[in-house]
């Protein structure tokens, strides 16, 4: 039996949506269906922009009628004060709920999920891991991760959430709805989250611009550091053999940007051949 690994994630903060009309408001904001969270603790979903934009990756928790959810530490008090813009008359409120709360990954013998803790807590027993560890197997499991430096940048479908169980198709309204339907039925997405391995660079960080040994240019998402002289990411890049999509046309590198650097692509467990 596999023992189980325990990994602090002090990257990863908690927001709290509390009250009676949490889940029905959330409902109305999230790209996935909370009649889920019960049956899928950990559900992930997209917080978007009217555009259809991501503005944030969360993983949703049930905690009675309430919902914690987890992202990125640096942009949980900008999503708090989005978040408020929209509760109306909605009996519910919402709160940065860092200071009383510990994000851990998991990983044993029934695989990979993240667990949250109060921060009074007792310490978990069993092997600690590190966050870079968790890090570079988010990235070969292709799972996205935004931050202040990607927030808004991309089309949900670039981040593949729909391969990462991040979409409801079904599901009523929210926001960015529109262009994250029309992108699934009608038409092939060109610009998708991929894994690459970059040998030979200085350290690689979220937002980045890079040319790819191919030519294309990538913007890195997530990236690890492998050893002295390799790292992989994930960037959302153009799909072999097809152009950018148009929609979504890149400005091209400035004097800024990386110079090419040296890549080869990496697989993922999941098929991105269809829109």
């Amino acid at each position: 039996m596999k023992p189980s690994v325990f990994t602090p994630l002090p990257e990863l903060g908690v927001l709290l949506v509390a009250g009676p009309d949490a889940r029905r408001f959330l409902q109305g904001q999230l790209s996935n269906d909370l009649e889920r969270l019960e049956l899928e603790p950990g559900l992930r979903a997209g917080l978007h922009s009217p555009q259809g934009r991501v503005i944030a990756i969360l993983q949703l928790f049930p905690s009675g009628q309430d919902v914690l959810a987890v992202t990125s530490r640096e942009l949980v008090a900008p999503l708090v004060t989005h978040l408020r813009r929209y509760l109306l008359r909605a009996k519910a409120r919402v709160e940065d709920a860092c200071a009383g709360h510990r994000v851990f990954g998991v990983s044993d013998d029934a695989g990979r999920r993240l667990l949250l803790l109060t921060a009074d807590a007792a310490p978990l027993g069993g092997q600690e891991g590190t966050a870079e560890d968790w890090r570079a197997a988010d990235i070969a499991d292709g799972l996205p991760q935004v931050t202040t430096a990607t927030s808004g940048q991309f089309v949900a479908q670039m981040l593949n959430l729909d391969r990462v169980g991040g979409i409801s198709f079904t599901k009523g309204c929210y926001t960015g709805q529109e262009i994250i339907a029309r992108a699934h039925y009608r038409g092939r997405v060109k610009r998708r989250l991929q894994r690459f391995e970059i040998s030979n660079e200085g350290d690689l960080v979220s937002g980045q611009r890079i040319r790819l040994a191919d030519g294309r240019t990538a913007d890195i998402v997530t990236a690890v550091r492998v050893d002295d002289s390799r790292q992989e990411c994930l960037a959302v890049t153009a799909l072999p053999g097809t152009g950018a999509d148009p929609a979504s046309a890149e400005p091209p590198l400035t004097a800024d940007d990386e110079k090419t650097v040296s890549s080869r692509p990496l697989p993922l467990p999941y098929a991105l051949d269809e829109g």
